[in-house]
């Protein structure tokens, strides 16, 4: 969990990602957004996420990110 909320921080730090239920319908993060998320938990946890996988309802919150990484083989 906490992994996930420094790579968000890296990315788009103007944003309190805590405080938001939908990142994609607040403006938190936008396409370029997910992709560069996308990349570093490939990176940081060595998976791979399938194309079909990238859709906004698996970068909604943190909960949506936690429940793709788990499907990708990530144990909590």
């Amino acid at each position: 969990m906490k992994l996930v909320a420094a790579i968000l921080q890296e990315i788009r730090p103007e944003y309190d990602f805590a405080a938001s239920g939908d990142f994609i319908g607040d403006g938190m993060l936008d396409s370029f957004d997910i992709m560069t998320l996308v990349a570093s938990l490939e990176k940081n946890y060595c998976i791979s996420i399938p194309g079909t996988e990238i859709v906004p309802e698996n970068f909604r919150n943190s909960e949506a990110i936690h429940a793709l990484l788990k499907k990708c083989g990530v144990q909590p």
